[in-house]
């Protein structure tokens, strides 16, 4: 059973940083790009970041550009996200995902998907 699961959410400041982590379990992940989505309360889940297998090609939203850096441990299979000069506006649940796909930006570009982690910024 594939499961890919998030860690490393919580309750901080306004400047603070955070980095969340997903591990993922239950198939080969070797070629899979893995990105990082959010969904903020009213609003659709959109892209945050994501690297490919080899780690040699990033991809940021322009939100996260500067301030998130998305990395991976192959030999873990787990990647992560770190989030510096946190804002309210990047309260929201974080989700990672695995896509095989070339193209990266699309929800549906992803197979598979964890359940999410909180991150909530406060003023």
């Amino acid at each position: 059973q594939v499961q890919l699961v998030e860690s490393g959410g919580g309750l901080v400041q306004t400047g603070d940083s955070l980095r969340l982590s997903c591990a993922a379990s239950g198939r080969t992940f070797v070629g899979y790009a893995m990105g990082w989505f959010r969904q903020a309360p009213g609003k659709e889940r959109e892209f945050v970041a994501v690297m490919s297998w080899s780690g040699g090609t990033t991809n940021y939203a322009d939100s996260g550009k500067g301030r998130f850096t998305i990395s991976r441990d192959n030999a873990k299979n787990t990647v992560y996200l770190q989030m510096n000069s946190l804002k309210p506006e990047n309260t929201a649940v974080y989700f990672c995902a695995a896509t095989p796909r070339p193209t990266w930006k699309l929800e549906a570009d992803y197979n598979y998907w964890g359940q999410g982690t909180q991150v909530t910024v406060s003023s």
